[in-house]
C-alpha cells in the first residue's frame, strides 16, 4: 500500500485501516494529548508500517480545524454564526476555515478536495442541502458533522442546531394582532429552506387562532435579501386594500420594505407597521429601529462548534435535534393600524 517513501500514503489511508476518524489520526500525527492510548499505538504502528511521511515540518504542527461550509456568504446573518463559531473554536486551540459552495456540484468538489489536505476536526454546515455523494465521502473520511439550520431533511447520523422558527413567527404576528391589525401581509423566504415553511406555518396559526382566514394577495415570496422585500412591500403597498402591517420573515427584508414605505410616500410605524425575523446587529440604528423576532444566530454558532468538537473527541451528545428559543424584541416600527 502506497510508495516506498509513503508519499502516496494518506491520513485517510491510515484512518480506515485503523477504523477511527481522519480527525484522529491527525491528532496523533500532531502529538496531542486527546487520543487513547490503545488507540494512539494502532495509529502509529500503522503510520510506520506503511511510512507515512508528513508533505511538510508545518503539517505536523498544524492546529485543529473546524470547516465552516456556506451556501453564500453574502448576509449578515452568515457573520453572526462566524464569530459564535470562532468564539468557541479559539478558546479550544482550534482554527475555522470558512467556505461558500454556492450550490454548484464543482464547488462543493473544490471545497471536499481542498478539506482532505488540512487537519479538519469537523465540518458545520449551514442552510445547506448535504447532497449523498457529500454524505458518503464524509461518513468515508469518518468526519463529524453538524448542520445549522438544515435546508431539508438532515443525514440521520448529523446532529442539526436551528432555532423556534413556528413559534417565534406565530409571536410576531400574535403581537401585530393584539395592536389591532386584521390585515397583515407576509413575505415569505425561500420554500425550500425549513425555516421559511416553518415561519410561514407561524403567520397562518396565528391568523387561524384569531379567527381570520388567510387572504393569498397578501402573501408575497422572498429570498431574505433587501431587494425582494422591496418589491414585496411594493406589491401589498399598491393594492387596492393594502395591510396595516407586514411581517418579514427576515431582517433584510423588513429593511426593503422600509424602502418601498419611502417610496409609496409613506411612514413606519404611521402608515403601516412592519416586524421582521433574525435581530441583526443593524436594525437597532434603522429609522425607526425595528420591531424584530431574534433568533440567537451566534450562539447557534457557539452550539454546532462545540457540538462537532465534542463528536470529534468521540463524545457522545445528549440530543441530536436542537432548537434554541426566539424572542420578540420591541422597539419602535409597529403601532396600533390608525383605522381600527
Amino acid at each position: 500500500m502506497g510508495s516506498e517513501n509513503g508519499r502516496n500514503v494518506t491520513i485517510a489511508m491510515i484512518a480506515r485501516l485503523a477504523g477511527v476518524s481522519v480527525p484522529t489520526v491527525s491528532r496523533v500525527i500532531n502529538g496531542r494529548s486527546d487520543v487513547a492510548p490503545q488507540t494512539r499505538e494502532r495509529v502509529e504502528e500503522l503510520l510506520t508500517r506503511h511510512g507515512y511521511r508528513p508533505r511538510s515540518a508545518a503539517r505536523r504542527t498544524q492546529s485543529a480545524l473546524i470547516d465552516l461550509v456556506f451556501n453564500d456568504l453574502d448576509s449578515p446573518w452568515a457573520v453572526e454564526i462566524i464569530r459564535g463559531v470562532e468564539d468557541v473554536a479559539q478558546a479550544s486551540g482550534a482554527g475555522t476555515v470558512v467556505s461558500a459552495i454556492h450550490r454548484r456540484t464543482s464547488s462543493a468538489k473544490q471545497w471536499l478536495d481542498n478539506m482532505r489536505t488540512r487537519s479538519t476536526e469537523g465540518v458545520i454546515f449551514v442552510t445547506s442541502m448535504v447532497e449523498p455523494p457529500l454524505q458518503a465521502e464524509l461518513r468515508r473520511l469518518r468526519l463529524p458533522v453538524v448542520i445549522v439550520d438544515p435546508a431539508g431533511v438532515a443525514p440521520q447520523e448529523a446532529p442539526t442546531i436551528g432555532a423556534t422558527n413556528w413559534a417565534g413567527s406565530l409571536r410576531a404576528n400574535q403581537y401585530l394582532l393584539g395592536l389591532g391589525h386584521r390585515r397583515i401581509g407576509f413575505i415569505a423566504g425561500p420554500p425550500q429552506l425549513m425555516c421559511s415553511r416553518a415561519r410561514m406555518d407561524g403567520y397562518r396559526a396565528a391568523l387561524d387562532a384569531a379567527g381570520l382566514a388567510i387572504d393569498d394577495r397578501l402573501v408575497r415570496p422572498g429570498n431574505f435579501y433587501h431587494e425582494s422585500g422591496y418589491t414585496a412591500g411594493m406589491h401589498l403597498l399598491g393594492l387596492p386594500e393594502p395591510p396595516t402591517a407586514i411581517f418579514a420573515s427576515s431582517d433584510q427584508m423588513a429593511l426593503g420594505v422600509y424602502e418601498a414605505v419611502r417610496k409609496r410616500g409613506l411612514r413606519v410605524p404611521d402608515d403601516v407597521s412592519v416586524v421582521g425575523f433574525d435581530d441583526l446587529p443593524e436594525v437597532r440604528w434603522c429609522s425607526p429601529p425595528l420591531t424584530t423576532i431574534r433568533q440567537p444566530l451566534a450562539e447557534m454558532g457557539m452550539l454546532a462548534a462545540r457540538t462537532v468538537l465534542r463528536l470529534a473527541r468521540g463524545e457522545t451528545i445528549e440530543s441530536p435535534r436542537i432548537e434554541l428559543a426566539t424572542d420578540l424584541v420591541v422597539r419602535d416600527s409597529a403601532a396600533p393600524p390608525r383605522n381600527r
